[in-house]
This record gives C-alpha cells, structure tokens and sequence, in this order.
C-alpha cells in the first residue's frame, strides 16, 4: 500500500516484520547520548538542534511505537480516542501516521478513578495512542513507557 509521495518522508508503509530493532535502538540511544552530553557541556543550541533532530527521527518513532503497543503494560487500555493497537500492520500505520502527527495541540483525556488507600478516588488521565507514542516523550529518553529511565 503506497502512503502519500513526501519530500522528506515515507513513501510506502511501514513494514513492521522487516525492521531491524538492534538498529532502530542504537540510534535512538546514540542521539540521547549526545543531547545529554551537550546538555552537561551546557551548550544549549545543539542541545536544541538535536531534540529537533529526535523529533523527526524514524527510528525514535518506531521505538515509541513499539514501546507503547508491545512493551507498555497498559498496551491493551484504550484512551479517549479508543484506539488499541495489536497488529504488526496497524503498528506500522501508526509509525506512518506520526509522521504527519502535531503535537502542539493538546489533546483530550480519558478520565478514570481509582480508589486510594483511605477510600477515597483520585482521578487518572489516559491519554490518546498519539500522544503516547509521540517522539516528543522520548527527547530526554526520562517519560519512557518501559519505566526505565534511559
């Protein structure tokens, strides 16, 4: 299936069976590093140029694609948008699709309560698949949905 033709980005859809996850991971975990090593030599424009560049990276979708859909514990809760995904080729789709995701905009919550020790409920937000999945979390690799602080 052929997605849209874009300058920079994808052509065909994702083939989820086909990646190379020991690739995918070492650059994700590469460009962490240097954003972390710039951020301890205190310069902040390639700190900044090197989040962009997290943002826009391939492979940090799929890593956060394949967290939230196959690592996550809550990997079979659906948020507002009700969206679970289970497929190889809807993971796919969702790589596909984050490309052209924004996150500038907030986006709603669903709303659970869950009681709390003394009895009373303390409300938990669950947010949509987009947001979950979204390269952004991963930038300081500190909101990763493994639980792991990276």
């Amino acid at each position: 299936m052929q997605g849209p033709s874009l300058a920079n980005g994808t052509e065909k859809q994702t083939d989820w069976n086909a990646i190379d996850w020991r690739k995918a991971n070492r650059t994700v975990r590469n460009l962490r590093q240097r954003i972390f090593r710039a951020a301890q030599e205190g310069n902040l424009n390639k700190v900044r140029s090197l989040q962009k560049l997290m943002l826009k990276s391939y492979s940090n979708r799929l890593v956060s694609v394949r967290r939230v859909a196959q690592v996550n514990a809550g990997k079979n809760t659906p948020g507002v948008d009700k969206l679970v995904i289970k497929t190889p080729a809807a993971r796919g789709k969702m790589v596909d699709a984050l490309a052209h995701y924004s996150p500038w905009k907030a986006k709603p919550v669903r709303r659970i309560y869950i009681p709390k020790a003394n009895g009373k409920w303390r409300p938990l937000g669950i947010p949509m698949v987009y947001s979950y999945c979204h390269p952004f979390q991963d930038v300081w690799g500190l909101h990763c949905q493994c639980g792991l602080a990276h």
